[in-house]
């Protein structure tokens, strides 16, 4: 048995006295987790659109059609 095991096999009867299973809360760690995710979209989004906003988004023009130098022969 590891210690981790051995200290959670301790600590739980004495948790399950203070634990309401009714009121389960995600608590400071739940926001903390949810703000550093939102900050994380927040600087994704800022990233892109400044990204996209140096896209060059207009095409080269064709080049111009070559013309054959010689032209076969039609025949009526």
């Amino acid at each position: 048995m590891s210690a981790t095991q051995a200290a959670v096999t301790q600590l739980l009867p004495l948790a399950a006295d203070t634990f309401d299973k009714n009121k389960v809360t995600p608590g400071i760690l739940g926001f903390i987790v949810f703000a550093a995710l939102a900050i994380g979209v927040w600087g994704l989004m800022k990233s892109m659109s400044r990204h996209m906003g140096r896209v060059n988004f207009q095409e080269a023009p064709d080049p111009a059609p070559a013309t054959p130098a010689t032209k076969a022969p039609t025949t009526p």
